[in-house]
């Protein structure tokens, strides 16, 4: 079973106009990160500051590495296509290495200001947010009814994997160092855009396809409905997390949960 705490996202009570979730049908668990297992105000309030304060001393120290060249590379792309969109980016000219890393500073911090989610910039992140986990600075957060819904479908022989615009090394680092320990002996797989943009549901195939688990196996729990209405269109069964005072988005045909404690029930 489900538990009684799921509903409308409009109408408050039962499931109206709703497809309900079939549980002897579930196989994956697919879950979102932000706002689903954990709160907005660590990604908002400490990581990213936290990869602001950190970029122009990350970039300095390895700006030898060539991965980190080949990210600079793909973030001046990146810059391309945002000034053909008429997005007005900060100016990036192809200047001696110091000036080109300053005016690569300036585009991230530009980037991260928008909550850009594209690739270089949250893989840039990553890198910067696994040095401070790695040095304590940084410590995991996650909902305290996170582990034990874990705990119960590793139980069930459920599969747990995560889908987050956040890189799988900033998904791994997070839940490697949550107050509850290292939880990543619980999640099979861990995906992010390199699989596709979360709003199109070509990425839900993709991430179903490569689990070999047909789509309506697969349970979608984020708080953003249009990542939901994405994996229903794939096949998937979603349910919308609606944490704490946040508001339900005014959505007739999305069932609503409000923590893990009631979502698939021994």
């Amino acid at each position: 079973m489900l538990g009684t705490s799921i509903h409308s996202a409009a109408n408050g009570g039962e499931i109206i106009g709703v497809s309900p979730i079939d549980p002897s049908q579930v196989r994956v668990i697919l879950l979102d990160i932000e706002g689903t297992t954990t709160p907005f105000e660590f990604v908002y309030q400490t990581l990213f500051p936290y990869a602001s304060r950190k970029l122009e001393a990350f970039l300095g120290a390895h700006r030898q590495d060539p991965e980190i060249q080949s990210l600079i590379q793909d973030l001046r792309a990146q810059h391309g296509a945002d000034e053909r969109n008429g997005l007005n980016p900060p100016g990036w000219m192809d200047e001696p290495v110091a000036a080109r890393l300053r005016l690569c500073m300036a585009y991230c911090q530009w980037l991260i200001a928008r909550d850009s989610k594209c690739a270089p910039l949250k893989a840039l992140q990553g890198k910067i947010w696994h040095q401070g986990y790695a040095s304590g600075e940084l410590r995991g957060e996650i909902f305290p009814d996170v582990p034990a819904a874990f705990e119960r479908w590793r139980r069930q022989k459920r599969i747990i994997c995560l889908y987050s615009s956040g890189s799988v090394l900033a998904q791994q680092n997070l839940f490697r160092t949550t107050p509850s320990g290292d939880l990543t002996s619980y999640i099979t797989a861990f995906f992010d855009t390199s699989v596709g943009v979360k709003t199109e549901g070509a990425s839900y195939k993709r991430i179903a396809v490569s689990l070999s688990y047909a789509s309506h196996q697969f349970l979608f729990i984020s708080d953003a409905v249009k990542e939901i209405r994405a994996a229903r269109s794939a096949g998937m069964q979603p349910l919308l997390c609606v944490r704490g005072e946040h508001p339900a988005p005014a959505a007739s045909d999305v069932g609503v949960i409000h923590d893990f404690s009631g979502v698939l029930l021994d």
